[in-house]
């Protein structure tokens, strides 16, 4: 077991750590504008990823009907966990909402898409490509309506998925799929060289992030939702995980591959929300930072008990 772990640790987490030192680096010298490549991750990189993977993703019906049970019902079960913990605990509304965005809003698509492919291949990221999907239509609606549930408007909610690319590429793909289309040969080599540029971009964004994080002054106050917001995120998201997936009877690399995503540390979008409908920002944000240099080590361990 331990021989395994390290050789997941060697083989996935090195790699994926070599961009992420790399923007952190760049931020701790030189301050990296990471607003331009978010731009670029947003309307280029990731539209072209999604689009290049379900064009060709080999998934079943039964893997896309699954993903989605899988995902609505462990949204539904992580809200219920946050709510439920904020009452007893009788936190803040913004604490609340902070602890929500945590426990629900998980890296899947950034550090998720890259780790996947390392530890399960194309054939891992072609069944991750639906519940990726899924989370960016969370964080665009339910994540709006978690940070500020008396801001919340459907309306604008409505405009914020439909102002995504990535959607369109994905229904895009979908028709391609569904009349047996195929791009220009010209066109989707020049998507899949976009694709290739996701993963080292968004993870350079990540470290980036993680070290603007880690510079900020520690929050007061907070320490007890802090050590909560960490628990809910690494230990009892992967256990619940567990949970729906026997539930669902989901089994094979579909289990792997969606126990690792919603084990994923806590989303870099969340501290984005957080600002903005202030639901506790730099709470939000020593989680993300944390849960993601957890992740180095929980996540070695997880893969390894999977692929086992």
């Amino acid at each position: 077991m331990i021989q395994t772990v390290l050789s997941t640790l060697i083989e996935v987490v090195v790699p994926l750590s070599v961009p992420i030192i790399g923007g952190a680096l760049i931020e701790r010298f030189q301050r990296l504008d990471t607003k331009p490549l978010l731009t670029l991750y947003l309307y280029f990189l990731s539209p072209a990823i999604i689009l290049d993977t379900l064009a060709h993703a080999k998934i079943s019906f039964d893997d896309i009907y699954l993903t989605a049970a899988f995902t609505l019902l462990n949204v539904l079960l992580l809200w219920g966990t946050a709510s439920g913990i904020s009452k007893v605990m009788k936190f803040s509304a913004p604490d609340q909402a902070g602890l929500t965005l945590v426990s629900v809003l998980t890296n899947s698509a950034n550090y998720g898409i890259p780790l996947v492919l390392l530890a399960f291949g194309q054939a891992g990221l072609d069944k991750a490509s639906v519940y990726i999907i899924g989370q960016m239509l969370i964080i665009n609606t339910l994540g709006v309506y978690f940070a500020a549930r008396s801001h919340f408007s459907v309306k604008n909610a409505v405009k914020s998925v439909l102002s995504l690319p990535a959607i369109y590429a994905a229904i895009l793909a979908m028709l391609l799929r569904g009349f047996d289309l195929h791009l220009p040969a010209e066109v989707a080599k020049g998507i899949n060289m976009a694709a290739g540029a996701y993963s080292p971009v968004v993870l350079a964004i990540l470290g980036a992030q993680m070290m603007k994080v880690g510079t900020m002054p520690s929050p007061k106050g907070e320490r007890t939702a802090f050590w909560i917001g960490i628990a809910v995120r690494m230990l009892i998201g992967p256990l619940l995980a567990l949970l729906v997936l026997n539930l669902l009877g989901i089994s094979g690399k579909l289990h792997s591959v969606l126990f690792i995503l919603a084990s994923m540390p806590v989303a870099v979008n969340a501290v984005i929300l957080a600002e903005r409908f202030n639901a506790s920002p730099l709470f939000v944000s020593r989680c993300i930072l944390w849960t993601t240099l957890a992740s180095f080590l929980v996540l070695p361990l997880l893969i390894a008990l999977v692929s086992g």
